[in-house]
């Protein structure tokens, strides 16, 4: 259901009953209301000893305290209440029938010749530290204006326009949650269309991780709790208001808006006294956002070049920037704890400690992953892009993180790698020195050739391939290395230089077809891996169509 339905639904309930409760001229009203006087007097007189109050409608017109022959206070109470109760429910009433007759021990009221509401003795008077006549005139009075008030109240004029003024008030209150209703859709639209802009202007959601989807999320909920949570309040506030135009209801008044207006008061009351306190966080608040921001500005400065500090690397801006930006919040953080409300209570206190103990027994291994990469920022091992190797792990630095390092393999595989496990391990970088400033990462391969070709020979073959290898370098010059002398052959090993270190696989596999045809060219055997070759008659011939047309093939290979 809708509020707006329930809060009418019980208002016409409300309504229904006053009316019940206001059938004055029904026997059974007069009953309920005769029993519930008889028990008002008896809790009274429970409550206050032997002064009993005379309550025949809802207020306590006088007190007695003194009993006459065999009746008791209590019983002069409920039968004086019975007799106002009755000249009300009479036809016809006329206040100056009432009058006083003296007596030599007792003071009569009575209304027209025969009719005695009450007697006032001197014990009464005595009670009251009045005279008796004075006493007798005063309750006269009240009885006759409680019973006029009381007619007045219950003329069917007078529950008319209770009727309109409660429909009235209903009235009101539908179009004032309507309205309500209005206004905070149109705000939801607002923001809906504001959010983006929002959550880059607080810029702490970021530092809590907060992303623009969950900052909606939680937006639009704040705005429906405050929408319902202002329906209520307007609610409670016209109950009391409505029972106030219902006489039966009208004690309820006072409670109501006790159950109102308390809450509300130490509400208002807490938030005027935190004030103090509140704006102090708003400037702490603005101090490190600005300072946040001065700072962001420095280290973009940095990081595109346009200030320079000698020792500073423009990409440890960045990573430096943000440590300090965690910096500042944790700092900001400890000013801003003590003047969160309740900070110094117990339960806070046990909630941060409870939440520190499980921050540091379950992020052990998060704090050694972010602290491994810190210390690789800064040691500046390898960069975006860099072609790398870690243990067996080979490949292109895609990303680096507080975290984990992903690397993308030659087969493009997407491989992470925690921070710890590369502190922890050896890193070969390939593209240190294949930059615009490097001479280039050498590349080599071994080949081993027998005894009776001569190495200057073997030289200029090898460095020959090198040459026609389109990525190796012309300068610096490649070079051949000697690197053993074996049982049966010499091992050649040819070095280059390239600047592709992100394409090793291809720059190898073109040298080694290169090296091939070029050996194969000046009848140089590559003996590598090493094999028997029986040469007595048993030559292989190889078929024309897989020699090149210009190729002319050694004598141990075609016959």
């Amino acid at each position: 259901m809708r509020p707006t339905f329930l809060t009418i639904v019980l208002c016409f309930s409300l309504i229904a009953l006053a009316t019940m409760l206001d059938g004055s001229n029904r026997k059974e009203a007069t009953d309920s209301t005769t029993t519930v006087q008889s028990a008002e007097i008896s809790k009274m007189a429970n409550n206050t000893g032997s002064r009993v109050g005379v309550v025949p409608f809802r207020d306590t017109l006088f007190y007695l305290s003194n009993r006459i022959g065999s009746h008791t206070a209590e019983d002069r109470a409920r039968n004086i209440s019975k007799r106002i109760r009755s000249l009300y429910e009479a036809p016809f009433f006329y206040p100056d029938s009432l009058s006083l007759i003296e007596d030599e021990s007792f003071t009569e009221i009575i209304y027209a010749p025969d009719i005695v509401v009450m007697s006032v003795t001197e014990k009464d008077a005595q009670s009251a530290n009045k005279g008796r006549s004075e006493l007798a005139e005063v309750n006269l009075v009240s009885i006759k204006n409680a019973i006029e008030q009381e007619r007045e109240l219950n003329r069917a004029s007078n529950i008319g326009k209770r009727m309109g003024w409660i429909l009235l008030i209903l009235s009101l209150l539908f179009l004032i949650i309507r309205l309500i209703n209005l206004l905070f859709r149109k705000l939801t639209n607002y923001l809906k269309n504001k959010s983006v802009y929002l959550h880059s202007r607080l810029g702490f959601l970021k530092f809590l991780l907060l992303s623009h989807e969950t900052f909606e999320i939680y937006l639009f909920k704040i705005i429906g709790f405050l929408r319902l949570s202002l329906q209520v309040i307007i609610v409670l506030i016209s109950f009391p208001i409505l029972f106030s135009i219902i006489p039966v209801t009208r004690t309820w008044t006072v409670t109501l808006l006790g159950w109102v207006l308390n809450p509300l008061n130490a509400t208002l009351s807490g938030i005027w006294l935190y004030l103090p306190k509140l704006f102090a966080i708003i400037v702490i608040y603005l101090v490190f956002k600005y300072a946040i921001q001065l700072l962001q500005y420095i280290f973009s400065k940095i990081s595109d070049g346009t200030f320079r500090f000698e020792g500073f690397h423009r990409d440890w801006a960045t990573p430096t920037f943000s440590i300090v930006r965690f910096l500042l919040y944790a700092f900001m953080l400890v000013l801003i704890f003590p003047l969160l409300p309740g900070s110094d209570s117990d339960a806070f206190k046990g909630i941060s400690v409870f939440l520190g103990i499980l921050f540091s027994l379950g992020s052990s291994s998060v704090i050694g992953n972010i602290l491994a990469g810190l210390v690789i920022t800064y040691m500046r091992p390898f960069q975006i892009g860099d072609r790398i190797k870690i243990g067996e792990i080979t490949g292109d630095v895609i990303e680096k993180t507080s975290l984990v390092t992903r690397i993308r393999t030659v087969k493009n595989e997407d491989i992470t790698v925690p921070n710890s496990s590369i502190l922890n391990s050896s890193c070969i970088n390939y593209s240190a020195n294949a930059g615009k400033k490097g001479k280039g990462l050498i590349i080599y391969t071994s080949v081993t050739i027998g005894y009776d070709v001569q190495w200057r020979f073997v030289h200029e073959t090898l460095l020959k391939a090198a040459s026609r290898t389109e990525t190796i370098l012309k300068k610096p010059e490649p070079f051949v290395l000697q690197t053993s002398l074996d049982d049966f052959s010499v091992a050649y090993q040819l070095n280059g230089y390239t600047k592709e270190a992100n394409s090793q696989a291809m720059v190898y596999s073109t040298l080694h077809q290169n090296i091939q045809d070029c050996c194969n060219e000046a009848g140089i055997e590559i003996m590598s891996p090493s094999y028997t070759n029986l040469r007595d008659g048993n030559n292989t011939t190889i078929p024309a169509e897989y020699l090149p047309g210009d190729y002319k093939a050694p004598p141990f290979i075609v016959k």
